[in-house]
């Protein structure tokens, strides 16, 4: 299983109804991704974020789907221009010594096909985590 984890903190000034509709897409987009077995969106506590997500993925191929699906690219598209700070992480009871170069090779790749969302990535001011191009070497 793998469990792909995000933490976000919006731009200052989103309105409230912009926040209600930005995590409904979440949520929408994440129940049509058949790879996501099960996920919770919400208010993040204890730490330096706002909200954050964790949707459970089967295995490597699921998480792939999961991250290229279009549902998922469009709440990148709408969401990432409203975020100041953004960081994943994924947890994993894979034995494999290489799951992080691979998880890694996936997000490499879905910038590599979508460079949109790979500006959008770019233009964050604080991204961190596992999905973090900079962790990538592009």
């Amino acid at each position: 299983m793998i469990y792909h984890g995000i933490r976000f903190s919006l731009k200052p000034g989103i309105p409230e109804e912009e926040v209600v509709a930005g995590l409904k897409a979440m949520h929408d987009a994440s129940s049509a991704i058949p790879a996501i077995k099960s996920f919770v969106i919400g208010r993040d506590f204890g730490g330096e974020y706002d909200y954050g997500a964790v949707s459970i993925i089967e295995d490597l191929a699921d998480y792939e789907v999961m991250m290229n699906h279009p549902a998922h690219l469009e709440i990148d598209r709408a969401g990432l221009p409203l975020t100041e700070k953004f960081m994943s992480f994924d947890i994993t009871d894979d034995p494999d010594p290489e799951m992080g170069a691979k998880i890694a090779d996936i997000h490499r790749r879905r910038y590599a096909e979508n460079p949109d969302v790979a500006g959008l990535v770019a233009d964050l001011d604080d991204y961190s985590g596992s999905a973090a191009p900079s962790k990538q070497g592009n």
